[in-house]
């Protein structure tokens, strides 16, 4: 008997020992962040990297439930989710976070950029403003991630502006930039939400969208999309976005880990994302898909109804006028400089 009790009693501080250590398992706070990015996609492993050197390095305190492939939804879904506490963040598109914070799309207007160098500029000048937009939303914008540079993808050529008012045209729900500037030229848009893109290609419900060549990859767009108008349409993005209320109960230590941590990650997700899309453009020529040219007066057309037309009718509403004053201003700083020719590529 003795013996058993001694037993008894060796168990018992053994788990009063343990039970330190199995509480601190469970961390202090949990963030479940959804995404509309798929599992194993560049995008994906840089979030899970993220989320492995924030959890080690606060020593298990931050830990993180992520939600790939839009198993939560669509963006709107995602913000409903993040409002009432059933997630603490996500990975948003432009198009689908700018509903609430409608400063964040400017950066998406057509045919704004000519290469990526300006692309860095203007996002950096511009984060501060993002982050400030944000914060006025009880939202923490931690980073911006990218899809890239968008190209027009059909199933059959379109390289005139008669050809676009020809096709069915997707534009991207509740994105105003893109419906506004394709009914300026002539074309009837069909929104529809990126999950829903998919199965309307393969019905026949639009034949011409706007993605990355990664992009068209990851989500099989190019299975139906045969040709790709080498000039970008526009420039696709998005953020890694936190409630407020989850966000501040961090201590400052952890926010700044957080905040370090996300610089690091999501500046590599840029690069990774751009050197995916030159291997997946090669890929997409290997698979039959076929670059088509747009004619010099076709872009004059597109970027005279812009300016003209639809720019003008959205400074206000679609975004605010101060928000597109500091992007022109930094874009046309940029383009002054010298070295910024050399660098448009």
């Amino acid at each position: 008997m003795s013996h058993l009790l001694r037993t008894v009693c060796l168990l018992m501080v053994s788990w009063a020992l343990m039970a330190p250590s199995l509480a601190q398992a469970a961390p202090r706070y949990l963030f479940k962040i959804a995404t509309l990015a798929p599992d194993g996609s560049v995008w994906a492993r840089h979030f899970q990297a993220f989320q492995n050197e924030v959890t080690a390095k606060s020593n298990g305190e931050i830990g993180f439930k992520l939600y790939m492939g839009g198993v939560m939804g669509d963006d709107r879904a995602m913000y409903r989710k993040m409002r009432i506490g059933q997630l603490q963040g996500g990975g948003f598109t432009m198009t689908g976070i700018s509903e609430t914070v409608p400063d964040f799309r400017v950066m998406a207007i057509p045919f704004l950029f000519r290469s990526y160098a300006e692309v860095d500029r203007v996002a950096e000048g511009l984060f501060p403003l993002f982050q400030k937009a944000f914060l006025d939303k009880d939202l923490v914008l931690l980073a911006m991630t990218e899809v890239g540079f968008v190209y027009t993808m059909s199933g059959a050529p379109v390289t005139t502006v008669a050809q676009l008012r020809a096709s069915k045209c997707w534009a991207p729900e509740n994105d105003p930039l893109s419906r506004s500037f394709l009914e300026d030229m002539g074309v009837t848009p069909i929104p529809l939400s990126i999950p829903d893109v998919l199965s309307s290609l393969q019905t026949g419900m639009i034949n011409t969208v706007f993605n990355g060549f990664y992009g068209s990859i990851v989500l099989q767009w190019f299975t139906k999309t045969k040709y790709i108008t080498d000039t970008p349409f526009g420039y696709a993005y998005g953020g890694l976005v936190f409630a407020k209320d989850a966000f501040d109960k961090l201590p400052p230590q952890h926010a700044a880990l957080m905040a370090t941590v996300a610089k690091k990650h999501f500046a590599g997700l840029l690069l990774d994302t751009r050197r995916s899309n030159e291997e997946a453009l090669v890929t997409l020529k290997n698979n039959g898909v076929k670059l088509v040219a747009t004619d010099k007066e076709t872009l004059r057309q597109l970027m005279t109804v812009r300016d003209q037309k639809t720019v003008p009718r959205l400074v206000g509403t679609a975004f605010s006028k101060g928000i597109y004053e500091a992007a022109i201003r930094l874009l046309t700083d940029f383009r002054a400089k010298p070295a910024a020719g050399a660098a448009a590529k």
